[in-house]
């Protein structure tokens, strides 16, 4: 998997530090983090990251709120959900508003790393995206083949009603 830009959104400094560690040692960047809903969503805009975990449970604006937001404006955006043991209808909820998986605190490497894969695999990356509609673009530009006469031309054969 490509090196991904990841914006982090936790209040908890301690889960914010953890989470950069881990994503550092799976070879992906930190590009920002947000301590609220609100910060994350200008995050988002400032940063136009890969992927971003979010909390939850945060003030301002909870991470529910905060990835529907976020997908309103940036359908594409690839959130995965960060959360506590007992939180399993605010997951069904995060799902509902756009989340694409969710991993459980205290969070494994490879727990997290699974969550990364799954979330990247239900979606295009925004600049692969972008190659491929520009590819497209300058196809629809090039002229047309004219068809061969042939294929232009009626079939003598099948003239009267006569099937070839």
């Amino acid at each position: 998997m490509e090196p991904l830009r990841v914006l982090v959104v936790d209040d908890s400094l301690i889960t914010v530090k953890k989470l950069a560690g881990m994503l550092a040692t799976l070879g992906h960047k930190v590009a920002m983090t947000a301590a609220t809903g609100k910060e994350a969503l200008s995050a988002y805009k400032s940063c136009n990251p890969d992927l971003v975990t979010m909390d939850i449970t945060m003030p301002d604006m909870d991470g529910i709120e905060a990835t529907r937001e976020i997908r309103k404006l940036f359908p594409a955006a690839r959130i995965i959900m960060v959360t506590s043991h007992g939180q399993e209808a605010m997951v069904l909820d995060a799902l509902k508003a756009g989340a694409r998986g969710y991993v459980i605190k205290p969070f494994e490497k490879d727990k997290l790393e699974a969550a990364i894969r799954n979330a990247m695999k239900l979606s295009v990356r925004q600049d692969k995206l972008q190659e491929v509609i520009e590819k497209k673009a300058s196809a629809q530009d090039e002229p047309a083949q004219e068809p061969a006469e042939s294929a232009a031309e009626p079939n003598e054969s099948a003239q009267d009603g006569e099937t070839p």
